[in-house]
This record gives C-alpha cells, structure tokens and sequence, in this order.
C-alpha cells in the first residue's frame, strides 16, 4: 500500500489540519471534529448539517460555506460520525431558524443523526431530517436497509443549501431537500476496490478482468460482476436502471453528474459524460447543468457513478445560484 499519510490512525485529524491551514473561511473544530462556516451561526437562517464517514472527499467537508452547508461530521474512514458530534454541530450553526440534517442512507448514519436529533430538541435545538436514498443499483445492502445515499447527497446540499441561504423556513427547506431527493437516481461501477489506511489492502478482490456493476461508495457488492466493457455499454447498463426506475419524458429537463470514485483519470469522466448526454439526447432530455469530476468518491476506488435529476425551474434556478465551498464555487 502507498498513501500519503504520516499513520493510519491520525488521517482524519491530520486533514483536518490541512483544511485548517489553507481555508480560513472555515473554523474547524478539532475537540468536535468539525467543518463549520466561519460566519456561523447566522440569525434567522435555517442550518444545513451533513456528514458522515471520511474517505468519500470532498463529500462533506468541500461543501461547507455559503449556497451550501453550515456544518459538516466527519467520522473515521468509512465510519458514521457519533452522536455528540452532530449534536456540536447543530449546536454550533443554529441561528434560531432550525437545522436540516442530510443523512446518506448508511445505517450508522441514520442511527446517529437521528439520536442527535433527539438530543438537540432536549436542549431547545429545532431539528428536521431529510434521508437520501438515490441508488437505484440495489434495494438492501451491506450497511443498509433500503437504497444507498450517494451522488444526489451533492444534489440536495445545493439545492436546499440555496434555498436555506435565500431566507425560507425549515420546513420549506426541508421539502425542497426531499423533492431533490425523490427526483434524483445514481447508479456506480468499479473498476477497483479502494484501500482503507487501516485495512492496507483492497476492500474486496476484484479480478482484473471483472467490474463491479452497481458498487458501493464503500465498496459494498452491487448487482453483480461482469466483463469489462466498452464505456458505451458500460454507460447503457447504467443509464437503463436510472430511467427505468425514474422514467423522463421528452422536454423534461436533467442535471447531471458524472462523478469519479476517486482513482478514474478526467479524460475517462467526459468519455462517460459524452454517452450519458448521447443517452438522454435520444430521450429528448436537454442537460440542463452537469458537473463531470471527483465530488463522492470512495478513496482510491477506479470508477464512475451516474446521478441524474428531473429538475424544474425552481430546482434549476436554485443549482445555478452562487455557491463558495473548497469543492463547488460559481456566481460569487
């Protein structure tokens, strides 16, 4: 194993010192573990807190400023952030409007956000949870019980994190995060396996001929092992189970990622993004927005996942609104 790292147990505080050092526009609480906006808490504004397991950057923390969230949890690699933790975090970005937390659909997740959720109400914290379940690959998998949370985690942060920053109540917010959600569907394929810091090795064995079709951001199984194939066909395999299950309509309108698992060179992304527009130009879907690069990744994982959401005109007007985050930044 080759990593950038000084030790294996100290990865998580060691980036957080990197963060620290080269973005003074974000406080990051070390006792915590935390990525706060450095102008948090704002008053009258309504709190977006996410997070979860390292090793899926910039997923949470690059998303933390304004047009996105105020907070983000950090947990261990592949590890669930723990209660206490969001609850500090609630707690340091509550404006007296109420917290929003994106929870990914990973039972640890759940589990903990929900518990500091209760947690919060005890100490006078409003709290409304929107649960993020777009993977269309598998309905049940190793760490969950339903659909995975994975590409319209992005989605959602934006789309709300927009919204929230414009001044609408919780519960406003709240709804939109849930319509993203519920308009959004990925689907990823692997290449590789990632290697933990703690683990050394690869996460599963892959032979090096096989794919993994519908992986993890984990690098939990899919919906089975194949050849490796063309991009094209590759790209049919996915696209067919994202509009299978979220059928669109001519003239209906899509934002699209074409996101990197963390080890798959730029030029194989926009080889993918190339037959995900040809795809949905033979549906008379117009891509309306896209973003082609490393956003949820899982380590060094070589792979692709597809996210693609049937916008209308208030979510699109909501992407395209300014944003100043370490990973997304535009209109400002």
């Amino acid at each position: 194993m080759k990593k950038l790292i000084n030790t294996p147990e100290s990865v998580l505080t060691d980036a957080l010192t990197g963060i620290a050092a080269v973005h003074p526009e974000l406080r990051v609480d070390f006792d915590h573990r935390l990525i706060v906006r450095a102008d948090a808490p704002k008053a009258g504004k309504v709190a977006l807190v996410s997070g979860g397991g390292s090793g899926h950057e910039p997923l949470h923390g690059g998303f933390v400023g304004p047009g996105m969230l105020d907070a983000a949890c950090p947990g261990e690699v592949f590890t669930s952030p723990v209660p206490d933790q969001v609850l500090a975090a609630a707690k340091a970005v509550d404006g007296g409007a109420g917290v929003l937390f994106v929870v990914k659909n990973y039972t640890g997740d759940v589990m903990n956000f929900q518990l500091a959720a209760e947690l919060a109400a005890d100490e006078g914290v409003t709290v409304r949870t929107v649960l993020v379940d777009d993977d269309v690959a598998v309905q049940d998998s190793t760490w969950t019980a339903g659909r995975r949370g994975t590409g319209a985690t992005l989605f959602v942060e934006k789309i709300a994190g927009a919204l929230a920053d414009r001044g609408a109540d919780l519960n406003k917010v709240a709804e939109m995060a849930e319509k993203v959600n519920a308009a959004s569907r990925s689907f990823a394929i692997a290449l590789t396996a990632c290697t933990t810091p703690s683990a050394g090795r690869p996460g599963f064995d892959l032979p090096e001929d096989e794919i993994e079709i519908g992986v993890g951001i984990h690098g939990e199984p899919g919906r089975s092992r194949g050849k490796l194939q063309p991009a094209k066909d590759l790209v049919g395999i996915a696209m067919d189970a994202i509009l299978r299950d979220q059928p669109m309509a001519a003239g209906d309108k899509a934002i699209v990622l074409v996101n990197g698992l963390g080890g798959t060179p730029l030029i194989e992304l926009y080889v993918v993004a190339g037959e995900v527009a040809a795809v949905l130009a033979g549906q008379g879907v117009p891509i309306a927005a896209s973003l082609v690069g490393d956003y949820v990744t899982s380590l060094d994982m070589a792979g692709v996942s597809i996210t693609v959401c049937r916008a209308d005109e208030e979510m699109l007007e909501l992407w395209a609104a300014p944003v100043a985050t370490p990973a997304l930044r535009w209109g400002t």
